[in-house]
C-alpha cells in the first residue's frame, strides 16, 4: 500500500509539474513575441491635471527654472481650442502639467501620455498593428497649432483606441512636416531621412539644467482606460507585462511606463522619474504645491504626487 501511494504521488507531482513548465512556457513564448514585435513607438510625454495649488506652486517655482527648461504656456490647438501647461522638458522627453480648469473637459486627476513614431510613415503601421489588437476602428486626427497669426499649422497626427474615456487618454503621434518647416516651432534639421523624432522636435536648452529626460512615469488609471491603452502600447512594441493589482507595466524605448488600476475617484499622475545631466552628491527635496520633487544623490530624480485631492 504504501508504495502504491509513493507511486501515486509521484505521478501527481509529475503531472502538476508538467502543468507549470507549459505554463512557464507559454508566458515565455508570449512574452519574448512581444520583444520580437519592432518598437515603433518611443515615450514621448505625459501630462497630469492638478490641484489648483500645486499647480500654481510649479508655475511659479524658482528652483524648477533652475532644474529643468521649464517654460508656461498657453496653446492654442485644432479648432481654437486652448490649454494652459507648465512644461519641464528634456532632451527627447517632457511632461506638462495643469491645474484644474487649465485643460478643457478634464477634471482633477486626469491625465494622459503620448508616444510616437521616430520615422515619417510608422503612425500608418501602428494603426494597423491596433487592428491586429482588437481596435475595430481607431480614433485619427490631426493636430494643428496656432502660433498667434489665426494661420493653423499641421502639427501632428494622432490615434488613440476610443474617444470614450473615463480619466486618461493614450495616444500614439507622428509630427508633422509642415511643422518642422515653420521656423517658429523652434525644432532641428533632420538627422536623418525621414526624421520626425523627439529629438528633433525639443530644442537643446537642456543641456544648461540639471534635468535630461524622463525614464519613467507611473499613472493610475481606471480598469477601462487601461484596456482602451494596451493595444496601443502593444501595437507600437512595448513588452506590455501584468502587475498584481490588476494594471501594467510598458518597458522598451528607454522610459518604464506604469499604469495602476484604481476606482475612478483615485485615477492620477502618481510619479515621474528623471535622469540629470550629471551626478549630484546630496539629496536635495524641494516641497512644491502638494508634490515633492527629490534630486539625488546620484544622476537622478524623483517626483511624487499625492493620491487623492
Amino acid at each position: 500500500m504504501l508504495i502504491s501511494r509513493m507511486a501515486q504521488a509521484f505521478a501527481a507531482l509529475a503531472t502538476t509539474l508538467t502543468v507549470l513548465l507549459a505554463g512557464t512556457a507559454e508566458a515565455g513564448t508570449a512574452a519574448r513575441g512581444q520583444e520580437n514585435r519592432p518598437q515603433l513607438l518611443f515615450f514621448n510625454h505625459a501630462y497630469g491635471v492638478l490641484d489648483r495649488v500645486t499647480a500654481d506652486a510649479v508655475e511659479h517655482s524658482a528652483y524648477l527654472r533652475e532644474f529643468a527648461h521649464f517654460q508656461v504656456r498657453t496653446t492654442t490647438g485644432t479648432g481654437g481650442v486652448t490649454w494652459k501647461g507648465r512644461y519641464l522638458f528634456g532632451r527627447e522627453t517632457y511632461f506638462e502639467l495643469f491645474g484644474v480648469g487649465d485643460l478643457p473637459d478634464t477634471g482633477y486627476g486626469s491625465a494622459g501620455m503620448a508616444v510616437s513614431v521616430e520615422r515619417a510613415g510608422g503612425l500608418a503601421t501602428v494603426v494597423e498593428g491596433m487592428r491586429d489588437q482588437g481596435v475595430a476602428d481607431p480614433v485619427q486626427f490631426l493636430q494643428t497649432r496656432d502660433f498667434g497669426d489665426g494661420v493653423p499649422v499641421p502639427w501632428f497626427d494622432a490615434v488613440y483606441a476610443t474617444d470614450e474615456i473615463d480619466a486618461f487618454l493614450g495616444w500614439g503621434m507622428e509630427y508633422r512636416a509642415e511643422y518642422f518647416a515653420d521656423p517658429r516651432g523652434n525644432t532641428e534639421p533632420p538627422a536623418y531621412p525621414g526624421d520626425v523624432g523627439r529629438e528633433r522636435y525639443l530644442p537643446d536648452l537642456y543641456r544648461d539644467r540639471l534635468m535630461r529626460d524622463v525614464t519613467g512615469v507611473r499613472i493610475a488609471i481606471t480598469s477601462g482606460d487601461l484596456a482602451d491603452t494596451v493595444p496601443l502600447l502593444r501595437a507600437g512594441g512595448f513588452t506590455v507585462r501584468p502587475l498584481p493589482n490588476g494594471g501594467v507595466v510598458a518597458l522598451r524605448g528607454g522610459t518604464k511606463m506604469r499604469l495602476d488600476v484604481v476606482p475612478r475617484d483615485q485615477v492620477g499622475l502618481r510619479r515621474i522619474d528623471m535622469s540629470l545631466n550629471r551626478s549630484v552628491s546630496s539629496r536635495h527635496e524641494e516641497r512644491i504645491g502638494r508634490s515633492t520633487l527629490a534630486v539625488g544623490p546620484g544622476p537622478r530624480a524623483v517626483w511624487t504626487f499625492p493620491d487623492v485631492e
